[in-house]
């Protein structure tokens, strides 16, 4: 068992209230049993997640829009569970709806994972939705300062020239300024 799914195993068992279909999930070879979690009445959320999780990491595609809306929950360690299973699931699709996530105003409190998505994806929608994003961030007395500083990162690893404008931009924020200078000196 990986260090992923050890630590989500951890949080659900817990969350299951230690039920025997829990441990089914968690133990079970069987994708298919795994795919019927997914979509069965009344399936409690943790078992949903468990199953996602599951397929997700074997590249099962039937894994994506469950996931998909796992990154999208308030909660950020299903989004993380979430975004760590979509990255090794690999779906084409998956630049493109962490992107949406991420662009998504009325969802800006929950952008921070699929920011960190983007970042690690090094897919073509990656760069311009972390300048979107970033570029949002800047106005005055906006309040997401993680979501900003995680743009500011993930344009650095990216080293992409697109992101100079906006990055020497948020060079003139204080909570950004470091990281600023930091990924300006990585675009070369």
């Amino acid at each position: 068992m990986d260090e992923e799914l050890r630590s989500l195993a951890m949080r659900l068992r817990t969350e299951s209230g230690g039920s025997p279909a829990f441990e089914r999930l968690l133990t079970t070879a069987d994708r298919e049993e795994l795919a019927r979690a997914l979509v069965e009445y009344e399936r409690p959320l943790w078992a949903r997640e468990l199953a996602a999780f599951r397929l997700g990491c074997e590249r099962d595609p039937r894994a994506f829009e469950p996931l998909v809306l796992l990154l999208n929950h308030r909660d950020p360690e299903r989004c993380i569970a979430a975004a760590h299973a979509l990255a090794t699931l690999a779906d084409p699709r998956t630049p493109r709806a962490a992107a949406a996530l991420a662009t998504n105003e009325r969802r800006v409190a929950y952008a921070l994972v699929p920011v960190r998505l983007l970042t690690r994806l090094r897919a073509p929608e990656s760069v311009p939705a972390l300048i979107a994003v970033l570029g949002r961030r800047l106005a005055p007395g906006d309040s997401h300062a993680r979501v900003a500083l995680a743009c500011v990162e993930g344009l650095g690893a990216l080293g992409d020239a697109r992101a100079a404008a906006v990055l020497e931009s948020a060079r003139w924020h204080p909570r950004l300024a470091a990281a600023a200078e930091a990924a300006l000196a990585r675009l070369g």
